[in-house]
């Protein structure tokens, strides 16, 4: 299982051997560090801490200090599980050379925050109609509830915080490589935002 983390930077345009132009992400994989390595013995699972990023010492809290210790000041930490034994050890480095051309990558993320909204951008509510004496009514979710039930029931979709999620999509192409700069591109849209951390799977 190959895994790493990586920094969302924008969208881009791939064009391939027989002049396709490929809608694609661009993705900054700086060298990953191993910071912890869980075991089915110590722990009760099999596990591989990567951190990535650079915080400066003054940031950084004590029980995080002595978590590193001699590793720096990472930014970002994050665990990727796995289902047998791995030779990686505390201090090895992860880079771009995992990976290669043609490669199915899982790659997940937070979405963007959209905020408080309503059940028409929420959900895809079409509103209520225009006519028959209503005025005012094309956003609304109409009834909540009616009939014989004597409460809302749960799962009712209603306005709300929207997006901020976690999201993982299945299955993008590696479409190019840039060592010499460290940038993945895959076929397609990632979740979040610009410079949003995304945890890379193969």
């Amino acid at each position: 299982m190959k895994f790493i983390l990586g920094t969302k930077l924008s969208m881009a345009q791939v064009f391939d051997g027989e002049g396709k132009v490929h809608p694609a992400t661009k993705i900054e994989v700086a060298p990953n560090t191993v910071t912890y390595v869980r075991t089915q013995e110590n722990d009760g699972y099999t596990a591989v801490q990567l951190g990535t990023g650079v915080k400066r010492e003054s940031k950084v809290n004590k029980p995080l200090k002595g978590h590193l210790k001699d590793l720096g000041g990472l930014s970002h930490l994050r665990e990727f599980r796995i289902e047998e034994a791995t030779e990686l050890k505390r201090g090895d480095k992860l880079d771009l050379s995992l990976f290669k051309v043609g490669d199915l990558l899982n790659i997940s993320g937070i979405t963007k925050g959209k905020g408080f909204q309503g059940v028409v951008k929420r959900h895809g509510f079409h509103g209520g109609p225009r006519t028959h004496g209503q005025k005012h009514s094309e956003r609304e979710p109409g009834s909540i509830g009616g009939g014989l039930r004597n409460k809302v029931p749960k799962k009712m979709r209603m306005a709300g915080r929207m997006g901020g999620t976690r999201v993982t999509v299945r299955n993008l192409k590696v479409v190019h490589i840039d060592a010499e700069n460290n940038t993945l591109f895959v076929e397609g849209a990632v979740p979040g935002r610009r410079g949003s951390i995304l945890e890379i799977r193969g």
